[in-house]
């Protein structure tokens, strides 16, 4: 990291938090527009086993009837998932400079209507916020990209470069087929880009009620999945025996929920702790500069672990997801099952990661093996340029508030372009409340100001990172 991007995060540092007060949004037009569009993307069920092709007929169709040529709004689906649609579209610059390509996935985690208090995929304005699936993960994205996008055009704006948005799918299952894997793998030419800009999520926090940081991601944990399997005979209930398989499992992920990975930072979460000692006090302040030096002091990362927050920040973790066993109620179960997922650290390895989870387990009978495949990626580097555009834009419309790299404990598409050899940064226009997530949660919502201030947001980003 730079001596010049230090004395960048050092000057953030003394700046003020900021109230969560109202932001400049787009004309009525355009507000109209985004509205229109998340209204229709929320009412499509777009999960796994339906897959996307409703939202990108949908998507598409506004980029037509907005006047986008034929040929630059591209619909593309792998042959092996049909109904897996990935949307690429493209506003043309004056020059060959490398594209911006802007990411946003338009599949949803599930929703029961039974675990809602409203229904989830119809999009409802009640007290200030819109409810529905997909409005904070990541279908607000989408429509804030395309309204963004739509209104260039319309202003007949001329940028630098191309502006590429890649409406992509199954993003949230991605193990077996992932939309921007499969544009960047079989049509590189859609999505070739000398920058990424990630939309998934917010990068704003709110706590307290004040905007407190503007996160900019350049890197991320990697997510790996292991099934922990656990087989014998079974047997009658009436004749219970000792080995019983639920047992063994469960005193095996007993064990394994009391293992804690070795601390480990790198130059983002460093900087990020570091960033994070101005907005607090006494030991709390101490404890986010000790850990954010070059060799951290590991009891004070030991007492930040307690906050869950900061604790996938700090280390790898692993987590039960799921559990499967039996097959009736009368009878002893042959086979149980656990599913872990597992977020590490950039650098670890699968290879360390199993041994870790075996040596948790302590029983050799608890067969541990990994699902799916590991994507490692290197983090992108903290450019001036990109975090110094961001910057900009987030103080005109968010004056004062710290603007800092930030690692993500949650997985993305910026992955793949990483892996690819394009520098990915995770940058969305929206806040979130840090006591009150709720992407792939009950009664997920998104405040409506802050939708239409995001789409605001995503429009000047484009234009200062696509000149013009």
């Amino acid at each position: 990291m730079s001596v010049k991007f230090l004395a960048l995060l050092a000057a953030l540092a003394a700046t003020p938090v900021c109230a969560a007060s109202p932001a400049p949004q787009p004309p009525p037009a355009n507000q109209k527009l985004a509205h229109d569009i998340l209204r229709d993307l929320v009412a499509v069920r777009s999960v796994h086993d339906i897959g996307t092709a409703e939202t990108a007929r949908i998507i598409a169709g506004y980029f037509r009837k907005a006047g986008f040529a034929p040929a630059d709004v591209t619909s593309v689906a792998d042959p092996h998932y049909p109904h897996q649609v990935n949307v690429v579209v493209r506003l043309h610059g004056r020059t060959r400079a490398k594209p911006v390509l802007w990411l946003a996935h338009m599949d949803v985690v599930d929703a029961r209507r039974e675990d809602w208090t409203l229904p989830p995929f119809q999009l409802t304005e009640k007290d200030g916020y819109f409810y529905g699936r997909g409005t904070t993960d990541m279908k607000d994205g989408d429509a804030g990209v395309a309204a963004a996008l739509i209104r260039l055009h319309q202003e007949h704006f001329v940028t630098e470069r191309d502006i590429i948005a890649a409406f992509t799918a199954d993003e949230e299952v991605g193990g077996e087929q992932d939309g921007a894997a499969y544009l960047l793998k079989a049509h590189r030419d859609l999505v070739d880009a000398g920058l990424v800009i990630n939309a998934d999520g917010a990068s704003g926090e709110i706590r307290g009620g004040k905007r407190m940081d503007f996160g900019i991601e350049t890197s991320q944990k990697i997510y790996l999945t292991w099934h922990l399997d656990v087989t014998n005979k079974g047997g009658h209930s009436s004749e219970p025996r000792p080995d019983n398989a639920i047992y063994r499992l469960a005193d095996g992920l007993s064990r394994l929920s009391h293992y804690g990975f070795p601390i480990r930072l790198n130059d983002t979460t460093r900087a990020y702790f570091r960033q994070m000692a101005a907005f607090e006090s006494g030991a709390r302040h101490a404890d986010l500069l000790a850990v954010s030096k070059a060799q951290p002091d590991m009891a004070a990362a030991q007492r930040l672990a307690q906050d869950v927050s900061f604790n996938a920040l700090l280390h790898s973790t692993c987590v039960a997801t799921m559990l499967a066993s039996g097959v009736q109620e009368n009878a002893l179960p042959a086979h149980a099952q656990a599913t872990v997922q597992c977020r590490l650290m950039p650098g670890e390895t699968a290879q360390q990661t199993r041994a870790a989870i075996v040596k948790a387990l302590a029983d050799p009978q608890i067969n541990v093996t990994m699902s799916g495949t590991f994507i490692p990626a290197p983090p992108s580097p903290a450019s001036p340029a990109v975090l110094g555009a961001v910057e900009k834009v987030v103080h005109s419309l968010w004056p004062g508030v710290p603007v800092m790299p930030v690692m993500t404990a949650g997985g993305s598409d910026a992955i793949f372009t990483r892996l690819a050899g394009i520098p990915s940064y995770g940058v969305g226009g929206s806040w979130d409340d840090s006591k009150d997530i709720r992407a792939h949660g009950r009664d997920e919502r998104r405040d409506i100001g802050d939708f239409y201030t995001s789409v605001e947001f995503t429009y000047r980003l484009m234009k200062a990172l696509a000149g013009g």
